[in-house]
């Protein structure tokens, strides 16, 4: 019996390329190809997939939401989270929606396909050196609010536009602000939403 899987990926060529790979292993059979996360629930339950594998950045649900929502449908489905963002409060976050395994892009075709084989015997598989990275970088401080409020600020929207996007007053949206940049150690509001973007806490 092969092992079937689901592949969603915004990029199409990163899609197709690994599509490409995994079929030349004979244990494995790509199944679903999905380019952003809003229908993987509904496609591993369709399919009888057995493991998803999910780019973390793709639009309508993210990777991270995606391996939630798989893990919530319980049809045993298994996440694998395939990214090029290799940052510790994504791998976090990951584990902590669901997923069993997160890795990088440039990891080789074959370990990605024993990871696969790993994941789906019911075993965890983490990224070597990210799991080393996020240990040392800690827990994501901010709370849910002051992430809401850093992500609406990444357009660069004005107070009163995130305010009335988020239904809080302006006061309480400035002090969300000031109390993410003092957590994120930047002198703005800008700064504070880059850094907690890179660092993968938003």
């Amino acid at each position: 019996m092969s092992i079937r899987l689901l592949l969603a990926d915004d990029q199409a060529l990163v899609r197709g390329a690994l599509a490409a790979l995994l079929a030349l292993e004979p244990d494995l059979e790509v199944v679903a190809e999905l380019g952003d996360g809003t229908a993987v629930a509904a496609t591993v339950a369709e399919h009888r997939v057995d493991v998803a594998l999910l780019d973390i950045d793709m639009p309508g649900l993210d990777g991270i939401e995606a391996a939630r929502a798989i893990a919530a449908g319980g049809t045993g489905c298994r996440s694998l989270i395939v990214t090029t963002f290799g940052r510790p409060g994504y791998l976090r976050r990951a584990l902590e929606a669901g997923a069993s395994g997160f890795v990088v892009k440039d990891t080789p075709a074959g370990q990605l396909a024993e990871a696969v084989r790993s994941v789906h015997a019911g075993n965890r598989v983490v990224d070597p050196s990210l799991a080393a990275e996020t240990l040392v970088s800690g827990t994501n401080p901010l709370t849910d609010r002051e992430r809401e409020v850093l992500r609406a600020a990444q357009g660069g929207s004005s107070v009163r536009q995130i305010a009335a996007t988020l239904f809080l007053s302006p006061g309480t949206v400035r002090n969300h602000l000031s109390s993410a940049i003092g957590k994120t150690h930047t002198a703005n509001r800008t700064e504070a939403a880059l850094t907690a973007r890179d660092r993968g806490w938003l």
